[in-house]
């Protein structure tokens, strides 16, 4: 059990998997107000880096679980000798030894088959009055065909919500108040997209007869067209905070 090495390579020495910035990291972390001694859950953590950062600037403890090997060794690499702990498993199937504070998702709802099937997920682990924190895309424009769609890494328009109705969807649809959001800028999706562009050209300059040369040297070909044209534009970023609605 393990993620593809492509993903690995394209990540490279990034300590943030999604298009956050380490500001908005931060800045997440304060708004949710965190405090010393609260214990955190973060699912698909990728290299720790949620976990190591806020327990450095809140005190918080916790653990993080992710199906990358090489990703969960960076994690308990860069947070040795920290009160947070990694676990190499399927998050799909994790429930905390003890129920926590923060419940988070940042980014990888497909662990659910979306939002709704993610959220019970996470609520297996969470206290009663606990906090969820799920990073999600959205359509900042509406996507005008299918070709868009697809170069959003989508494969239909109902994939994704526009903003306001995937706040309505917290709400209405499945029971939890947005208590609140940090979203992604078109500036940190290109910090975040054109970091993977040059981790590719250095790892391909590295390695040019690997058997995934010619994937990767295609994904470089085409990807920084298709994140301007289509990426940069259409889809938009956030992670929001729930709150179960009583």
């Amino acid at each position: 059990m393990d993620l593809p090495r492509h993903h690995v390579i394209r990540e490279g020495d990034l300590r943030i998997l999604n298009p956050f910035s380490p500001a908005k990291l931060a800045t997440l972390g304060q708004a949710i107000k965190l405090r010393a001694g609260d214990r955190l859950v973060d699912l698909c953590c990728g290299k720790g880096e949620l976990l190591r950062s806020w327990h450095l600037a809140h005190g918080i403890r916790g653990i993080g679980v992710d199906i990358s090997t090489a990703f969960v060794a960076e994690a308990r690499e860069y947070a040795a000798g920290l009160p947070v702990e990694f676990v190499h498993g399927d998050a799909a199937g994790f429930v905390a030894p003890e129920p926590a504070d923060v419940v988070a998702c940042i980014g990888a709802t497909w662990i659910g088959g979306g939002v709704a099937g993610t959220i019970e997920i996470l609520e297996r682990s969470l206290r009663p009055g606990g906090m969820l924190l799920i990073g999600e895309p959205y359509w900042r424009l509406e996507p005008p065909d299918q070709q868009t769609v697809e170069a959003c890494h989508a494969q239909t328009r109902d994939d994704f919500r526009p903003l306001p109705e995937l706040v309505a969807h917290f709400g209405d649809g499945l029971g939890w108040d947005l208590v609140e959001m940090v979203l992604a800028s078109q500036d940190s999706w290109d910090r975040y997209a054109a970091a993977h562009w040059l981790n590719i050209r250095t790892w391909l300059d590295a390695n040019p007869d690997d058997e995934l040369a010619p994937q990767l040297r295609a994904e470089l070909d085409t990807d920084p067209v298709r994140h301007v044209r289509y990426r940069r534009e259409y889809l938009g970023w956030g992670v929001f905070a729930l709150r179960k609605r009583g």
